[in-house]
């Protein structure tokens, strides 16, 4: 199971996006400590919407405590600081993809301590970042589409006609 990690989160409504988007991905995800809101919140609840109660979350006192709980986690960085893009790894079926929090990304010292893992999605100069759980889902998908979407429904319905 891929895992989607988030370090310091600032806005709820991003969490909730987040939160939702791995619930539809079949992902884990985890929250570092200090969070910009309580977890009770309802912009959290609202932008996760009715599939909160059905995620995998955990939640971690701060890095070391992530760290020590999962010793053996491959942690691939997801920066606008990143030398390659996200597109160029081969992700594992239980990678984990660290984001930071929005104002300020992960913190450099922890960048350089996984610099061979670092990856960006390419924007035009300029741009400073893309909203978090935009990112989440871009970088998300791309390790589930190399894992070809492994326990994912790949084929939907409509729900009032009959496709052709």
């Amino acid at each position: 199971m891929l895992n989607v990690v988030l370090h310091e989160p600032e806005i709820p409504a991003n969490t909730g996006n987040v939160g939702r988007t791995c619930v539809a991905a079949g992902a884990r995800l985890h929250l570092i400590r200090p969070l910009g809101f309580r977890l009770n919140e309802k912009e959290l609840k609202r932008a996760g919407m009715d599939y909160w109660d059905e995620l995998d979350v955990t939640v971690y006192d701060d890095y070391e405590d992530f760290l020590t709980k999962n010793p053996n986690a491959h942690i691939y960085m997801a920066t606008t600081k990143a030398r390659r893009v996200y597109t160029q790894v081969t992700y594992e079926p239980d990678s984990y993809i660290m984001f930071g929090k929005e104002s300020a990304g992960i913190p450099e010292e922890i960048l350089l301590e996984h610099q061979n893992d670092c990856v960006r999605i390419p924007m035009i100069s300029g741009t400073r970042s893309l909203n978090l759980a935009n990112s989440v889902a871009i970088i998300l998908y791309e390790a589930l589409r190399q894992l070809d979407f492994e326990g994912l429904q790949e084929t939907g319905q409509l729900h009032h006609l009959k496709w052709k």
